[in-house]
């Protein structure tokens, strides 16, 4: 068991350092709002099946529904409120197969991960220059585990 000290409280979290994959990006230009929404929806699913609905979200087939942000948000087809967030989806799909070469660099099977821990955090607030000094600009952190799923590993060991 290893520690793991967050901002809120202390986790005791077992972290098989030879069956997870690690992608952390800070300050992206991208919206924190947004950035939740997108994490909450694709928190716990497979790999390839996340980078499919974020490919969809930006090609506006899909959209990702808005839970807690939502307020006056418009109902889409076959939810409540939802949005189609362009370029937050862009840049946690580039972090998700960053996450993917980290993990088919360490040699997991790729078809086996699924997203274990998906977090999206306030960044630094950044002053626009100038005229606009009052403005602050909107800046996130995102973290991404993959893990190989327990599934497969039971399966394997039969």
């Amino acid at each position: 068991m290893a520690k793991i000290k967050t901002n809120i409280k202390e986790k005791k979290v077992n972290l098989e350092a030879d069956h997870i994959a690690v992608a952390r990006a800070q300050n992206l230009p991208i919206s924190l709002k947004k950035s939740v929404e997108i994490c909450d929806f694709l928190r716990y699913k497979e790999l390839k099946k996340a980078q499919r609905i974020l490919n969809d979200v930006m090609n506006k087939k899909i959209a990702i529904p808005f839970k807690r942000y939502n307020m006056d948000t418009g109902h889409k087809p076959g939810m409540a409120a939802g949005r189609y967030p362009g370029k937050a989806s862009f840049e946690i799909l580039k972090l998700l197969n960053s996450a993917e070469a980290n993990a088919e660099n360490k040699g997991l099977d790729t078809e086996k991960l699924v997203i274990s821990k998906l977090i999206a955090n306030k960044g630094n607030k950044m002053f626009h220059p100038g005229r606009h000094r009052g403005i602050k600009m909107k800046r996130t952190h995102i973290e991404i585990i993959l893990e190989e799923s327990q599934i497969n590993k039971e399966l394997n060991k039969k």
